[in-house]
């Protein structure tokens, strides 16, 4: 699961990657892998791990480019963010579902049951 992300310690960013920690371990016992990425240093990054005690992985685009390359570039008043979006990428590299401009607050669970019901029609 990849997931795109505006900005480490903001609200609804800390929200959402709180959340994603919380579920870890279901998503582990699914074989499911949580990344996030945003546009901060990977200095920002360690630091927003260590406070708020994140395990999964945060990887560093401040080239832009994978956003653009998954679509997921937004311009807000002349700033580029990436958007709040999120892929559910197959064991062949596929993507098997698409979240975008989600809300933070229950949206960990979401990808939860979807990655159950991809489970269920695989078995």
């Amino acid at each position: 699961m990849l997931y795109f992300y505006p900005k480490d310690n903001t609200p609804g960013c800390t929200i959402q990657a709180r959340n994603f920690e919380r579920d870890l371990a279901r998503y582990q016992q699914l074989n499911a892998v949580v990344v996030g990425i945003s546009f901060d240093s990977t200095e920002s990054h360690s630091s927003f791990c260590a406070k708020q005690g994140l395990t999964f992985t945060l990887l560093s685009d401040t080239g832009k480019k994978v956003a653009a390359q998954y679509g997921s570039l937004r311009n807000i008043l002349g700033f580029k963010l990436a958007a709040r979006n999120t892929f559910l990428i197959d064991p062949n590299g596929r993507i098997a579902n698409l979240w975008t401009g989600v809300e933070v607050g229950e949206h960990s669970e979401t990808i939860v049951a979807s990655l159950l019901k991809l489970k269920s029609l695989q078995d």
